[in-house]
């Protein structure tokens, strides 16, 4: 993401802990995280006072169509239960992008360490062979996805 223009207004998916949060923040004019655990969102609300944290669903996005220009999402697609609760994700991040937005992010792949990791927790890893066709169907052209040893980055525009 580093090297992508994301424009002026960034949408965070399940921004967890804060770790990207951190590092959005002080690159984009406005950042909007969307978090869904309650407390994970007060506790960033809290931390970070310039960035709107809302408590809410990546799956159920609660702003306008064509509300921003980006929204990013870093490793946490594996925390959606469900392919199809992935694919309502992947087509509100579609329609909450202007004409000409960006839908990029990072994830996991399946390793041994992940999989200790995540003992006990939602852990549905997206397939990064499959993930340009299931974007297509949401709505997204434009689409990259480059798998590394372990995690794989994607950017999808419409």
């Amino acid at each position: 993401m580093a090297d992508q223009d994301l424009g002026d207004h960034v949408l965070e998916l399940g921004p967890g802990r804060g770790a990207s949060t951190a590092w959005l923040k002080d690159r984009f004019p406005t950042l909007t995280s969307l978090e869904l655990d309650p407390d994970l969102a007060a506790d960033l609300a809290e931390r970070f006072d310039d960035v709107a944290v809302i408590h809410g669903s990546a799956t159920s996005i609660p702003f306008e169509p064509a509300a921003f220009s980006a929204v990013v999402c870093t490793t946490m697609l594996h925390h959606v239960p469900t392919a199809d609760l992935q694919d309502r994700l992947f087509a509100e991040a579609r329609r909450v992008l202007t004409p000409g937005g960006v839908f990029a992010g990072s994830d996991s792949l399946s390793t041994p360490v992940f999989r200790l990791a995540h003992h006990g927790d939602v852990m549905n890893v997206v397939d990064p062979e499959a993930l340009p066709e299931r974007l297509a169907a949401a709505g997204f052209t434009d689409i990259e996805v480059r798998r590394g040893s372990d995690f794989f980055t994607f950017r999808a525009g419409i």
